[in-house]
């Protein structure tokens, strides 16, 4: 993930002679049992998220009287240090310390003594780890969001660029009715303008405070949940404590939406990939985001179009990971839930990288080829559904005038034409109700012109629909 406010820094460990972390036990952790339940080696992203947390619990134990303002001033002191030792890349992160938290902890005591040791009072790691898991993915949508309006304000440059270009629209990957590319690439800014949409509608269900439910049932201390949650500016606090603790379905929204967008991002990378082949010819992408062959000196491959659309795979897979870890299991707290934060963090990272090198592709790196796009357009008899409606509106019932057509189009094939190249005579044969302004509408621009209404492809339309979301997609409107 690009700079935000809790940035992935991947740690080194430092070797530890930590005793075991609980006096139940009557002898250690196994070395083979600390390597594979430790998470320190991922979850230390957390890390600024985790003292975010231990902050404002401890402002919040001070605020109530259970921790004293000495020791509060010890911990803010202890825990500001820590920062900078994270930030720095001093912090020495234990496996033997099991994960973030630990480690953290571990070493705020050394640091300040007791008032360290009195921080996890009213707490358990599972609200710690809920709160924790929630900053730091609130932080990431809100990076994510500001990703989404910059591919968007591509989009809608672009559309503005090619309005009046004229390219042939698909169903079936048949050519079926002219377009504009505009209207094309505007149809893309409209999945994303809702992908944007349910990541701001993801994010309230995120911004819910966790902490205060402690390991299950709640607290004996007096806790003020309500003040630590302003404090860490969520909207409002979890209201079970059993759900609090053991809720995920906030980051299987958020994988669902993430992998929708992947989804949406790997239709647009199969067309691409189409376009910019020869065969199409209807772009040109820039060298800098494709490779060359070892062995072929001609080739140009669309790697980035290809390579969006591989790793769409790869976040559809986390979304059907994080399901299947939480199907089976009872409240509250299990340790299965150590296993959601690689799918998440990887998540992230996938998105926003294809979000941001996207972007550059499509403001910077595309480039219509007009005359190919208007060729392929005249190939597949675009306008044919232009002549059924004119006969339409000139009193012969749709399903009569959908035959005529079909007949015009036999004979136009038979004669290698296009419709409006054929004469009035030929086309009065199969109907006396063509005048000689049909010709008005044969034509691939008279096609897209008629098409003016909202949501249409017609060059104002296109216009008029970027005007109306380029407002809505940088924040102004």
């Amino acid at each position: 993930m690009s700079p935000s406010k809790y940035p992935a820094k991947p740690q080194t460990f430092a070797s530890s002679t930590a005793e075991t972390w609980s006096g139940r036990f009557s002898e250690p952790v196994s070395e083979q049992v600390k390597i594979y339940t430790a998470s320190v080696d991922f979850d230390q992203r957390l890390a600024f998220a985790d003292i975010d947390g231990s902050l404002a619990h401890a402002r919040m134990l001070a605020h109530v009287g259970v921790l004293s303002a000495a020791d509060l001033q010890d911990i803010e002191r202890g825990l500001a240090q820590i920062r900078v030792e994270i930030a720095r890349g001093d912090f020495a992160w234990s496996i033997d310390l099991e994960d973030v938290h630990l480690n953290i902890e571990k070493r705020l005591t050394a640091l300040v003594g007791d008032a360290g040791k009195r921080l996890h009072t009213g707490r358990s790691r599972n609200d710690q780890v809920a709160t924790d898991i929630r900053l730091w993915l609130r932080d990431a949508i809100d990076h994510l969001l500001g990703q989404l309006r910059t591919l968007r304000e591509a989009f809608i440059d672009q559309a503005e660029k090619y309005a009046d270009t004229v390219m042939p629209g698909f169903t079936h990957l048949q050519v079926a009715q002219p377009v504009t590319f505009g209207h094309h690439l505007m149809a893309y800014e409209a999945m994303f303008a809702r992908d944007a949409e349910r990541l701001r509608d993801a994010r309230h269900r995120v911004n819910r405070m966790p902490l205060g439910a402690a390991a299950l049932a709640g607290t004996g201390y007096p806790l003020n949940r309500e003040y630590a949650a302003k404090l860490l500016g969520f909207e409002a606090v979890c209201s079970n404590s059993l759900d609090a603790v053991s809720d995920r379905d906030f980051a299987i929204e958020f994988l669902a939406t993430a992998a929708l967008i992947m989804v949406h991002l790997s239709r647009l990378s199969e067309e691409l990939v189409l376009w910019s082949s020869p065969r199409f010819g209807f772009i040109q992408v820039a060298d800098r985001f494709c490779t060359g062959s070892s062995i072929m000196p001609q080739k140009k491959n669309p790697d980035v179009p290809e390579l969006v659309r591989g790793k769409s795979g790869r976040v559809v897979g986390h979304l059907m990971a994080l399901i299947t870890l939480m199907k089976g299991q009872p409240l509250a707290y299990n340790k299965d839930n150590q296993e959601d934060k690689e799918p998440l963090f990887d998540t992230v990272d996938t998105l926003a990288a294809t979000l941001s090198i996207v972007a550059d592709l499509i403001a910077n790196g595309l480039t219509a080829v007009p005359e190919r796009m208007r060729a392929a357009a005249l190939e597949g008899y675009a306008t044919a559904t232009d002549l059924a409606d004119y006969l339409v509106r000139r009193g012969l019932p749709f399903r009569d005038a959908h035959e005529v057509v079909a007949r015009v189009v036999r004979e136009a094939e038979g004669r290698g034409m296009t419709l409006e190249a054929l004469p009035l005579a030929v086309l009065q044969q199969f109907s006396p109700l063509i005048q000689e302004d049909v010709f008005k509408i044969l034509t691939l621009e008279g096609s897209v012109a008629s098409r003016n209404h909202t949501g249409g492809t017609a060059p104002e339309q296109v216009r008029k629909a970027v005007a109306r979301v380029g407002l809505e997609a940088t924040g102004k409107g």
